[in-house]
């Protein structure tokens, strides 16, 4: 079993990476560490809006 963790980038995009590796540019940790089931999950709790940041800002500005 891999662990994982969760990471997110500037436009609020989730996806899971390998405990371990070196984090892609412009990617950051989330804080969650599990195998890759618990970090799914966690993803889908908290990734509720797929659309990136700039189109949510755009649209809200009007």
């Amino acid at each position: 079993m891999s662990d994982y963790r969760v990471v997110r980038n500037d436009e609020d995009q989730y996806s899971i990476w390998p405990a371990g590796r070196a984090l892609p540019l412009g990617w950051t940790e989330e804080g969650t560490v599990g195998d890759r089931e618990t970090c799914l999950d966690r993803i889908e709790q908290v990734w509720t809006d797929m659309r990136p940041r700039s189109l949510r800002e755009h649209l809200a500005a009007g």
